[in-house]
């Protein structure tokens, strides 16, 4: 089968390897359909954080038909129409139970990888793959993307909004106008949001941001960008902040422009050196976030809104490649041409 290799920073290739087999009784092998590119995963590709040579593509995203399931597998069958997230919770620990799965204390193996390929080896997925009605060819293309985003990016926006607590007339900034961020747009609105203030500084994905229901948006960066943001909240501060870049820049900035016992949700992988404790301490300014509970708000309701036509954060998807052309797929994210790459896997 075909399945992307990270050569080094700047380079992605093809290779020809063994189809994956089962290999433990919860293991459930997927023909991917769909699969995309992360944000996170330009970090390697740019050069901004280690990766080994000639390594395991870090794809964590896929849509596809379960092609053969482990023995302690009883939720899916072959045939089945599967969302597979890049977490792989169990269900049943505490903090799965408490609505925390990205976080899940039963597997140490909890996250996925390698998923831009023709076949995955889907460990765990007892709980964790989410079933959708019927089979890729009764959906559109367009829904076929929104469907994908809840593998990660859609639940991992609406994660940095729950945690935040973002309710009804509340004011919103959101931090990064990435896939990320825009589905953050999308959470705030879903949950009752009045103003919601995003931070693009490229035409197109403001266009996208004000489409999903931002009502403002600031560009500048810095001491301006946090001034121009409290001037629209009449200098109170915002109620919720989203905070979906992990720089330093983006969360000292997150930190200012919060209300005085605001939460800053945080789904942005951290790339910080050090982290101002002090400005959230005399605020009273809470910090929550990390690892999305995608199979957990799939399950709720976020596979419900995407099939109900209520939400479509597919639109973050802004081109398609096919998987031989994997590298173009990353450079043309890396070149800002492209908001997120959509990879044509299998028909």
């Amino acid at each position: 089968m075909k399945t992307a290799t990270f050569v080094k920073p700047g380079q992605m290739r093809i290779d020809n390897v063994d189809k994956p087999t089962i290999q433990k009784p919860d293991d459930v092998i997927i023909k991917v359909i769909r699969a995309c590119v992360c944000g996170s995963d330009l970090w390697a590709y740019r050069d901004l954080e280690d990766k080994a040579k000639d390594s395991e593509n870090s794809g964590h995203e896929a849509i596809g038909i379960v092609e053969e399931v482990g023995s302690d597998i009883t939720t899916v069958k072959a045939g089945d129409f599967v969302i597979a997230p890049f977490t792989h919770g169990c269900g049943h620990c505490p903090a799965c139970l408490a609505g925390f799965d990205g976080d899940c204390q039963e597997h140490t193996d909890n996250f996925s990888n390698g998923d831009q390929s023709e076949y995955i080896r889907f460990q765990h997925g007892q709980w964790a793959l989410v079933k959708v009605p019927g089979q890729p060819s009764d959906y559109s293309e367009g829904m076929l993307k929104s469907l994908l985003t809840l593998a990660d990016v859609m639940a991992t926006g609406y994660h940095a909004a729950k945690v935040a607590n973002v309710k009804a007339g509340d004011t919103v900034v959101v931090m990064g106008d990435g896939a990320v961020g825009l589905c953050g747009i999308i959470a705030a609105k879903l949950l009752g949001a009045k103003k919601i203030i995003s931070t693009s500084r490229h035409a197109d994905r403001q266009a996208l941001a004000e489409k999903f229901g931002a009502t403002d948006n600031v560009a500048q960066r810095g001491d301006e960008g946090v001034e121009k943001i409290l001037a629209l909240t009449n200098n109170a501060g915002a109620d919720a902040v989203l905070e979906c870049v992990g720089t330093e820049l983006s969360t000292q900035t997150a930190l200012k422009v919060g209300r005085p016992g605001s939460v800053v949700g945080r789904v942005g992988l951290p790339h910080t050196a050090k982290m101002d404790v002090t400005t959230p301490f005399y605020k009273n300014i809470i910090l929550a976030g990390g690892p999305a509970s995608v199979t957990t708000y799939d399950k709720q309701n976020l596979l419900k809104a995407v099939l109900d036509g209520e939400i479509n954060p597919g639109l973050v998807f802004t081109k398609s490649f096919k998987l031989d052309d994997i590298n173009d797929a990353y450079q043309e994210m890396v070149d800002r041409k492209v908001i997120k790459s959509f990879v044509i896997v299998n028909d």
